[in-house]
């Protein structure tokens, strides 16, 4: 969808492609005393981070933090049943801060690496440290993971690894729209839409089958800016940036939609006449398209009138219109 959008990038990875990185680190952070393995439920660690508490395994030796985080990267535990923790400050008035956790035990293959791990790193543990590891000059996120820079700093800083520049911005909020993952992910589920490109969805894939142009996209975001303020865009930007680049790029057609019967009274019943109409009213190199006038034309009901009045431009008694791209014609008899 990158490319769709115009764009190349340089390469594309993966966190998993950190994998054998991130649990070699993992191992270094407990070497320094940054890190612990910890048999707390998530009932008990969250009701511990509430209250501020350390955890009974906080103060472990290295060594068998070490043991231990090995033996789950073996599978001698079950799901919950141990995870890793970085050693930050319990006390902290960030709870973000209050020893996250680095490292899960899951027993679910990975969509990239199969089978080969039954240990995730979090998301708290991932992100910086693929960032520095990438080189990332700037990482951006949404303001709702503003929280978590206090811990993507102090992780790297712990392990002395390069610090990219950090910067949030607001989300983009659509009027009358659903634009979170989470909840457009229970409809996909649910079956509610018939996938990510169902064309009733905000999503890349879904707006292309819609029949958005690339450059509408584009153009839409580069209208709104990015900004730190919360602001709810409303669904009229997204339409004038597709309307103003297909007004400018596509030929054009014509459709009566509620058609009522006009009758060429001064026309023979077999008259016939080709008319040469243009693609595009400003852009001649789009070229011409045949449009055949006969006796018999229809125009939309919107523009008949039985009483006229100022300001209206279409037909009505004994009024006369310009017949697109044809003559002008009078209503003599309705």
């Amino acid at each position: 969808m990158v490319e769709w959008l115009g764009h190349k990038p340089a390469r594309i990875t993966f966190s998993s492609d950190y994998f054998k990185e991130l649990y070699e680190l993992g191992r270094e952070c407990i070497r320094r005393d940054k890190a612990y393995v910890c048999h707390q439920t998530p009932k008990e660690a969250s009701s511990y981070r509430e209250e501020k508490k350390d955890s009974p395994w906080r103060d472990r030796p290295i060594e068998e933090s070490l043991r231990l985080f090995e033996d789950m990267k073996k599978g001698k535990f079950g799901e919950g049943e141990a995870t890793l923790r970085l050693k930050i400050d319990m006390t902290n008035a960030n709870p973000v801060m209050r020893d996250p956790i680095a490292y899960r035990i899951k027993f679910s293959p990975h969509p990239r690496t199969g089978n080969q791990w039954c240990i995730y790193p979090s998301y708290d543990f991932t992100h910086c440290l693929v960032d520095s590891l990438e080189w990332v000059t700037h990482s951006l996120c949404t303001l709702e993971f503003e929280i978590r820079r206090d811990s993507y700093y102090w992780l790297l800083e712990a392990l002395d690894m390069y610090r990219p520049f950090v910067w949030e911005f607001s989300r983009l909020t659509l009027e009358n729209t659903i634009v979170s993952k989470r909840k457009l992910l229970k409809l996909v589920k649910g079956g509610h839409v018939r996938g990510w490109d169902d064309p009733r969805l905000p999503t890349l894939v879904a707006l292309r089958r819609r029949g958005f142009p690339p450059k509408a996209v584009n153009r839409f975001c580069a209208s709104i800016g990015v900004s730190r303020a919360d602001s709810v865009v409303g669904m009229h930007s997204v339409e004038w940036a597709v309307r103003s680049e297909l007004d400018s790029t596509v030929p054009r057609a014509k459709a009566v939609l509620r058609p009522l019967k006009v009758t060429i009274t001064n026309f023979e019943e077999d008259h016939t006449e080709v008319l040469q109409v243009p693609n595009h009213p400003q852009k001649e190199s789009m070229g011409k398209h045949d449009q055949v006038l006969s006796k018999h034309v229809f125009i939309d009901q919107t523009d008949f009138r039985m009483e006229d009045e100022k300001g209206y431009y279409g037909l009505a008694p004994e009024k006369t219109a310009m017949l697109r791209h044809a003559y002008p014609i009078t209503v003599k008899e309705v």
